[in-house]
């Protein structure tokens, strides 16, 4: 019965950390977009963000004869 002088005030700390961590989360957005994640996962990245052409098809294309 002596260990609960110990792990009651331990009990009460790490309930705060996590009721403080949490309301940290809370207050940097972090559960701002709860759809968002799950949405994201059905559409392609490659439709959504085209890749931008390199360097090497730039320079192709000025060494071609234009008509």
């Amino acid at each position: 019965m002596e260990v609960l002088i110990y792990l009651i005030p331990v009990a009460l700390v790490l309930g705060l950390a996590a009721l403080f961590a949490f309301l940290w989360a809370l207050k940097s957005g972090q559960f701002e977009d709860m759809e968002g994640a799950a949405n994201r996962i059905l559409f392609d990245d490659d439709d959504v963000h085209p890749t931008p052409k390199s360097e090497n098809q730039d320079d192709e294309s000025k060494d071609e004869p234009k008509p």
